[in-house]
Order: structure tokens, then sequence, then C-alpha cells
């Protein structure tokens, strides 16, 4: 299986340095990779991406990092992927490298994300969940299919929902708020079909909820 790395799209649900922790982990980016791999493919997916801070200019034209690329600007991914179980994404912004030698600060949450689709994974072997269901926090915006346009199943619950995990924001009370208005802008300009190889999906849901919570322009 092939993935694709890309720079962030968002960077406004990113830890300020000081809440990050030295990685507990020790392996070789190669068994990183191997682990994320073979968790995906467990979970039938396809069309993996891994979001990295770094500069468009630092990746070559397959999607792959430069030798020579700059460091990465903080140690935040995302990794995303379609599955048997929908669109699924997880962010990752939790650890550091303290000492040299133990590869980029990004790598070790890659192995994070990988670890726990792993760990996911192993609660199926004791049947308290239905299929797929431990993944629930993994799920990706508008996993499954995405609502059309002008759909009436939008509700108020689930627009503000779109917008927070897209965003971050903490979205409480009146949801035509500033805060609100400010974390739809944010969503649109992170899920911006130009960002996106022109996929409208989460476009047209983030337009969907903005319309749901009045908000749009």
């Amino acid at each position: 299986m092939k993935y694709t790395v890309r720079p962030l799209s968002d960077r406004t649900w990113l830890r300020p340095a000081s809440a990050r922790q030295a990685t507990r982990f020790s392996a070789k980016w190669g068994d990183t990779e191997s682990l994320l791999l073979t968790e995906v493919q467990y979970l039938q997916g396809r069309n993996l991406v891994i979001e990295v801070d770094v500069r468009e200019q630092d990746l070559r034209l397959d999607g792959t990092i430069r030798a020579n690329a700059r460091e990465a600007t903080t140690p935040a991914v995302v990794v995303a992927f379609d599955s048997k179980h929908g669109p699924m994404l997880r962010r990752c912004d939790t650890f550091y490298a303290p000492y040299s030698g133990q590869g980029p600060d990004w790598q070790h949450n890659v192995r994070a994300i990988a670890m726990t689709l792993q760990a996911l994974r192993a609660v199926d072997r004791y049947g308290a969940f239905e299929t797929g269901e431990q993944y629930a926090g993994f799920k990706a915006i508008g996993g499954g299919t995405p609502m059309p346009a002008g759909s009436s199943k939008m509700g108020q619950d689930e627009a503000l929902r779109v917008i927070r995990e897209l965003t971050g924001f903490r979205l409480e009370g009146d949801p035509r708020a500033e805060t609100t208005q400010k974390a739809w802008r944010h969503a649109r300009a992170a899920v911006h079909p130009d960002r996106h190889d022109g996929d409208h999906t989460y476009w047209n849901l983030v337009e969907q909820a903005g319309r749901v919570l009045g908000v749009t322009r």
C-alpha cells in the first residue's frame, strides 16, 4: 500500500509547545510505517494521507518528503484514509523527540496513531462492541455517505459537531455567536476544494452546517 504526504491543511488545533511531552517510543520509522500500513490494510483502507507540518516545496510530485526538506515546523500529524467503516481521520500533536538520533518529532505522533489503531482492532477479540463501533472517535467528519446540500437531516447539534471536529473550537451556547462564525470560516478554509484536489465532499458539508446554524454570508 502507498500513501501520500501533504502539508497540514489546518493548524488551528495545534497544542502549545509546553503541552507536548517527550516521546515514549523508540521504534525506527520503517517499523512505524509498516505498523501503520498493516493496520490500515486490516480496515481495508485506501487513499491513505499523512499530513505533516512541512511546506509544499518540501514534497516531491509523488507525495513523498524530499531528502533535503526543511524540518517540520511542529510535531503535528494527521492520518486520514477511507475504510470499510467509512472515512477515518486522527490528529496527534502529543510527542516530541528530546534527543538527536530519535528521528523527526512528527514520526513519533504517527506511531501513536498506528498503535491506537492496533489497540482498537484488539477490541474485536472480545465481542463487546458492534462491528467497527470502537472506531467512533476515529471516524472523519461526514463518515459514510455525505448528506447532500439542503438535506433536512442535519440538525443544529450535528452542524455544531461538524464545525467543532474540523476546527477544534469549543462551541457552546448560541450557534450564531461570533465564536461559531469564526469557527465556520476556519472550517471553510480547511476544506476548500482547492486544497483537496477539487473534492467538494467536506466543503458541501461545511456549507450545509453554515446554513443550519445561520452563519452563512
